[in-house]
């Protein structure tokens, strides 16, 4: 009897558990759904041509974490304070032509390449500069901090480069604290411009 009691208990637990998670499940999906309109007007506005907006994020089917480890984010002693989920941040050349757009969500930020100007992996700096120069310099940064056991290994900077092929149609990176996200967004606007001039040019 106290066995049955005890699994009773333990039903209605893992039941309030469940009902906790589905819970917040639905306010996620309420927030990305926020972030995505917030996304697809910004890119309809700024003139993205990157097919049916909506379709986008089931298009690109491999992912390339291009990682010794992959390793999710880093916050330093002090809190991070990622920007709002409706932050989006368009990445222009200094004649005004679109490059990428960054929107944030509470988990990761997301770089989405200009889709007409075909960014590939292999054009120069993208490789040894923004990859090897930017983020893994941060990752292996994060790296020591963790083996001095001030930082969990969940917590380190980490990024996933999404492909189709060679092009470039999503940067995902996760932990990235305000300080971070200065050098990021001139690094990856500086490399993206570059890329563009050499495809131009091409």
């Amino acid at each position: 009897m106290a066995q049955d009691i005890e699994k009773m208990k333990s039903l209605i637990a893992f039941k309030k558990r469940l009902e906790d998670q589905l819970e917040k499940l639905t306010a996620e999906i309420k927030e990305v759904e926020a972030s995505l309109d917030t996304v697809n007007s910004i890119l309809l506005d700024k003139g993205f041509k990157r097919g049916d907006i909506k379709e986008v994020p089931e298009a690109p089917v491999p992912i390339e974490v291009i990682l010794p480890k992959q390793e999710p984010e880093a916050p330093k002693p002090a809190a991070q304070h990622m920007p709002e989920p409706e932050s989006v941040i368009p990445l222009k050349t200094m004649t005004d032509e679109p490059l990428a757009l960054i929107y944030f969500d509470k988990q990761a930020m997301h770089v989405l390449p200009d889709e007409s100007k075909n960014f590939s992996v292999n054009t120069p700096p993208f490789g040894n500069f923004l990859v090897e120069r930017v983020f893994a310099k941060m990752q292996e940064k994060d790296s020591e901090l963790v083996r001095l056991g001030q930082l969990t290994a969940d917590k380190m900077f980490s990024y996933n480069i999404v492909r189709e092929g060679d092009l470039i149609r999503e940067i995902i990176i996760r932990n990235v604290d305000e300080e971070r996200l200065k050098e990021l967004k001139s690094s990856i606007r500086w490399t993206f411009e570059k890329m563009y001039e050499k495809i131009k040019s091409s």
